[in-house]
């Protein structure tokens, strides 16, 4: 299968971002650098930072974009720590930022990993292997029924939730649940006929649950997105985030609205001036072209906002 992967609205996000030659950039989520070469096209006097705790895709990454240029860094860490990585550097601003948040298509696509259902393979799901000690094995053996019921409703969700996890508690009862297709059984198992004759794989969102809770990226996300905003350049400075899940999208709307809104916000951000310091560059959802679309399905459910300091 080929595992090249292509950028999900890479036009609209080069677009949004409003890139200046000599500009700082930073890409929370270098993956294979689809948006990363880019943007760093567009920056031969400028730096670019990308941040990835995937140690195949920081090599991968790494000899893409040395063929376009030097002027950049790649970080292996997770992008909660920006605000250390910027500081250890003496960043004070940057002029832009991107977040995409859907998994790379080379980690779906090579089944050792464990995020695909279409592969047999070990129940990982880890984008950090090295140091992050929950898997999705571990999740399905040893999470209580509610617990397995909540993660599959809030993060995937998921219609069949009680069924699917009163049978993972059963399964696991004669011996531990170790594979993906193990896995996958289990819920074809759990849900009526009716639904697994429907268009999609019937797994997609029990795996996408357990995929956000091992990696904990919804809070991951919270965080990074308070931590990163006051680095935004004062004058136009943007930050373009992509999600792929309604959890993701909610997160991302709440902070933007808020902070374009009012001083006052819950986010403790260092904001002092009586007038709105950002605005929301698209107030309505931008998501993948038709044109798109036929060529990337992975783009059908991206969901692009844009917040710009100003």
């Amino acid at each position: 299968m080929n595992s090249e992967h292509i950028p999900v609205l890479l036009n609209e996000v080069i677009e949004g971002l409003n890139i200046k030659n000599d500009g700082i950039y930073v890409d929370l989520t270098l993956g294979r650098a689809g948006h990363s070469s880019e943007i760093l096209k567009r920056i031969n006097k400028g730096f670019l930072y990308g941040i990835d705790q995937d140690q195949e895709a920081i090599e991968k990454s790494y000899q893409r974009l040395k063929e376009i240029g030097d002027n950049f860094e790649i970080i292996k860490s997770n992008f909660i720590n920006i605000k250390n990585i910027l500081q250890s550097r003496n960043v004070e601003y940057v002029d832009g930022v991107l977040m995409d948040l859907g998994v790379s298509s080379p980690q779906f696509d090579e089944g050792d990993r464990g995020f695909s259902y279409n592969f047999d393979a070990k129940l990982d799901m880890r984008m950090d292997q090295e140091n992050n000690p929950l898997t999705a094995e571990k999740i399905v053996n040893t999470y209580s029924f509610n617990e397995l019921v909540r993660i599959f409703r809030e993060y995937g969700d998921e219609k069949y939730a009680s069924s699917i996890a009163s049978n993972i508690i059963k399964s696991r009862q004669n011996r531990p649940i170790q594979t993906t297709f193990e896995l996958v059984e289990i819920i074809k198992r759990s849900k009526p006929a009716k639904e697994l004759k429907k268009v999609g794989h019937p797994a997609k969102q029990v795996f996408q649950a357990l995929r956000i809770e091992v990696n904990d990226e919804l809070n991951v996300l919270r965080k990074t997105l308070v931590d990163i905003l006051p680095f935004l350049r004062k004058g136009g400075a943007r930050i373009a985030v992509i999600t792929f899940h309604s959890g993701e999208d909610k997160i991302v709307k709440k902070i933007f609205q808020e902070i374009s809104i009012e001083v006052g916000n819950r986010l403790d951000l260092p904001i002092k001036s009586e007038e709105k310091e950002y605005r929301e560059v698209n107030h309505k959802v931008i998501t993948a072209s038709e044109e798109e679309l036929k060529v990337n399905h992975r783009s059908a459910s991206a969901k692009l906002r844009i917040l710009e300091r100003r």
